[in-house]
């Protein structure tokens, strides 16, 4: 029996926008035949040392583990903005992975990136580029969105050669546009023939 081979989805949504968006390229990977994805989430970090997050999420996808990004043949990471920086729960969660940096577990898989923020001018660059970073520490592989995309030329909203992005507004009421969607969709097609040409 042939089962599909999965990429990672890993996201943390504090209002929901960034979650949309996972699920976007989530869609996109399931274009691919044979391909799937695994949808995933972090906790938040709390201030206060006893607090601990339930097992299980109230809503959206089950908390990542280790084995999930071992498992899967590429990953896509997604993260609200903050100042310009991925989210400290998205931080926190890469700071947990040295057991698979010591045993070069992501070593050659294929990465992509997405983040939303309130502002146009809110800093999503240098988070997708922050982000690339403990990836790049990995010996991942990372792939972007490229301009072959007629998205990227034609959007008033998000969107970077780094990922897609999303324009939420000061009060994250702004619905992810036709082409952040697409842009989104798009990456996950991408980012899953690139794992499975990898993985051949």
């Amino acid at each position: 029996m042939i089962t599909d081979k999965e990429i990672l989805v890993l996201y943390y949504s504090q209002h929901g926008a960034t979650r949309q968006m996972a699920q976007l390229v989530a869609r996109g990977i399931a274009q691919v035949p044979g391909m799937q994805a695994r949808l995933r989430t972090v906790p938040k970090v709390s201030a206060v040392c006893e607090a601990t997050a339930p097992g299980i999420p109230d809503e959206g996808a089950p908390y990542a583990a280790l084995a999930d990004l071992e498992e899967c043949i590429g990953i896509a990471v997604g993260s609200p903005t903050r100042f310009g920086n991925m989210a400290a729960a998205m931080k926190y969660f890469w700071d947990g992975t040295s057991p698979l940096w010591m045993k070069h577990a992501l070593v050659g898989k294929p990465a992509a990136l997405f983040t939303s923020s309130s502002s146009m001018h809110g800093g999503q660059e240098s988070t997708l580029l922050s982000m690339m970073l403990p990836l790049l520490h990995h010996g991942m592989l990372i792939v972007g969105t490229p301009y072959s995309e007629p998205e990227l030329a034609l959007t008033r909203e998000g969107g970077t050669p780094y990922g897609p992005s999303h324009v939420a507004g000061i009060t994250n009421d702004q619905p992810i546009s036709d082409n952040e969607k697409k842009l989104c969709i798009a990456l996950g097609r991408r980012l899953a023939q690139t794992a499975l040409k990898l993985a051949a």
